[in-house]
């Protein structure tokens, strides 16, 4: 898998260097970044500008490409004692995933679960700026599975849907799952029947909707500040 762009590489350098295979630089970086590149014993790469746009397919390198390891998957029996655990439904765009999973991270959460056939991780990673390698990532087909398992395993289990309750309102359970849904179409009838509870946010202005990466980042910080208050009673 090929990533580029110095936020990520950057992170990977200093958080996770086992994980890169090959180094590709396109340019000079300053002396410090170089030292920490060489220790880490993997074998540099110079790349002219075709190469390297070659590489990032057009995107912005900024001079730092690396191969690294395929993304390792969790599995769903990982995620069965966290507390919160957001449920990426049918979503497409990896921007979108990115951000979710870069919000996640920030404010508290252990796994994320992906209910897709196909995923670009690489462009997950990137858009996550490495906050996907923080995170217990699960990637599954079956949602309707998903959702029966943490079912059993005692998550209580909230959709993000227009209509819903306030999550300021929500009475939480001691484990939580959170489905955000497709960009267009939202979250399939059959999952929605599954989960215990419809949460939305409150509009103003005549307002009927926010991007799925904004309303996670407000629905997931109200949950953990709503359970996090509760427990310290």
């Amino acid at each position: 898998m090929i990533i580029y762009g110095k936020q990520l590489f950057l992170h990977l350098l200093n958080r996770h260097p086992q994980k890169f295979i090959r180094i590709i630089l396109a340019k000079e970086c300053e002396k410090e970044i170089f030292k920490k590149i060489a220790a880490t014993g993997v074998k540099i790469e110079r790349a002219d500008a075709k190469k390297a746009q070659a590489l990032a397919r057009g995107g912005n390198h900024q001079g730092f490409l690396a191969e690294v390891e395929e993304f390792s998957f969790g599995d769903l029996a990982s995620v069965k004692d966290d507390k919160f655990v957001p449920i990426l439904y049918g979503l497409t765009d990896v921007g979108n995933i990115g951000a979710i999973m870069r919000s996640a991270y920030a404010l508290g959460a252990d796994s994320v679960i992906v209910v897709a056939n196909n995923l670009n991780m690489a462009g997950v990673v990137r858009a996550s700026s490495g906050a996907a390698y923080e995170l217990n990532v699960v990637k599954a087909a079956d949602g309707l599975s998903v959702l029966n398992e943490l079912k059993q395993s005692g998550f209580e289990i909230y959709a993000a849907s227009a209509g819903g309750t306030s999550f300021k309102e929500l009475e939480l359970g001691a484990k939580n799952a959170l489905v955000m849904g497709n960009e267009e179409e939202g979250i399939p009838a059959r999952a929605l029947k599954k989960c215990d509870c419809a949460v939305s946010i409150k509009m103003r202005e005549g307002w009927d909707s926010l991007n799925v990466s904004a309303a996670f980042a407000i629905l997931c910080d109200g949950i953990l500040n709503g359970r996090n208050k509760r427990e310290a009673k």
